[in-house]
């Protein structure tokens, strides 16, 4: 019970800390300010001191080799030892294309933990490849946008009241690769490389996999995942909202038999652009029975429609680029008003907007 109240203190106080680096990081323009706006209480979250020199030592010298003089951002000690180092960009950089000054400073530091962060992406690294040498890769990292149980879990063991260095060690070979392996699914999902597609195609087909063919089962394969994830989703989905009626989906389309001049698919449903509008879905079902609710998808956005009826729009969800959009049409033109979701939770905070169209169409 203690172990829960501890990891529910600890959600709370990090989506209060997510809030505040979203309200507060169009104003906040260099790495030293990042430090002290978002990093900082970040530690603080952690149980540690940030104002006792003994435990967490800003600016820590760090001489390496001919260089003099070199400065670790954070070292954070437990019982006069470090444990971990923390090194900080501007949020605006991606700390994935920084870790180099970070593995400099590990080789030379005896904390076994580093962390490279641009205080809302937290990456923890360890050297599990190569004693004392920092692995390329983090075993885990925390995006303060998409907090998860697991990562909850995997974090509370780095505060200071349940630092338990086995235990991560322990851990984090795992969570090492698991990340991998996920990586390389979520790769083979948006894009099956042809091993992939050799692999599944050689248990049920016996001709030779000629280009043409290849092609065309590349697609057939995205297509078969893009289902059986979209039928996953629905089936919990259904459970959840009890919808007694079947979710209309692409999912339940079929694909006629091969042919080597079939047209393959031009667009696949992804799994977000699903989750997006069940959770719309869900908002219109207030007052709209889910009969009267249409989706059409297109290869430049995702329609949620009333009767299925062009142009009766509700919302357009924009999915396919590094940004995601909802585009809204509460204010009764033809022409949308993009809005930036930051995570698909954000949706819910259009619901007003959403009903809104619905009123004006009736």
């Amino acid at each position: 019970m203690q172990y829960k109240n501890m990891e529910a203190e600890i959600k709370l106080k990090l989506e209060q800390l997510h809030s505040r680096v979203d309200s507060l990081k169009d104003q906040i323009n260099t790495e030293e300010a990042t430090k002290n706006a978002f990093v900082m209480p970040f530690i603080q979250i952690l149980g540690y001191d940030i104002f006792n020199p003994t435990e967490v030592i800003p600016e820590f010298i760090c001489d390496i080799g001919t260089k003099k003089g070199e400065k670790i951002d954070y070292v954070i000690k437990k019982d006069g030892e470090p444990i971990l180092i923390i090194e900080c960009k501007n949020w605006k950089e991606n700390v994935d294309a920084h870790n180099s000054q970070l593995h400099r400073y590990y080789h030379v530091s005896k904390a076994r933990f580093g962390v490279l962060t641009n205080g809302h992406i937290y990456n923890f690294y360890a050297d599990l490849e190569k004693p004392n040498i920092m692995d390329e890769k983090p075993f885990f990292t925390l995006d303060l946008s998409n907090l998860k149980d697991t990562s909850l879990k995997i974090l509370e063991k780095f505060t200071k009241n349940g630092y338990n260095l086995e235990a991560i060690l322990d851990s984090a070979e795992g969570l090492k690769y698991i990340k991998a392996i996920r990586n390389e699914f979520e790769r083979e999902l948006k894009d099956p490389s042809d091993e992939m597609v050799k692999m599944l195609v050689s248990k049920f087909y016996e001709k030779p996999l000629i280009a043409s063919r290849m092609t065309a089962f590349k697609e057939y394969t995205k297509k078969a995942f893009s289902n059986s994830i979209n039928e996953s989703i629905n089936f919990r989905l259904k459970n959840a909202l009890d919808i007694n009626e079947t979710i209309p989906t692409k999912a339940n389309e079929t694909i006629s038999s091969i042919d080597d001049n079939s047209e393959a698919p031009k667009f696949v449903t992804t799994e977000e652009e699903n989750e997006g509008s069940q959770i719309i879905k869900a908002i219109l079902r207030e007052i709209l029975p889910t009969s009267r609710i249409g989706f059409r998808d297109t290869q430049s956005y995702f329609g949620i429609l009333l009767d299925d009826n062009n142009r009766k729009p509700i919302c357009r969800l924009h999915f396919n680029s590094a940004n995601k959009y909802i585009e809204l049409f509460n204010n009764g033109k033809d022409n949308g008003e993009k809005k930036l979701l930051n995570s698909l939770d954000d949706i819910y905070n259009y619901r007003n907007e959403l009903l809104n169209t619905l009123k004006n169409y009736e």
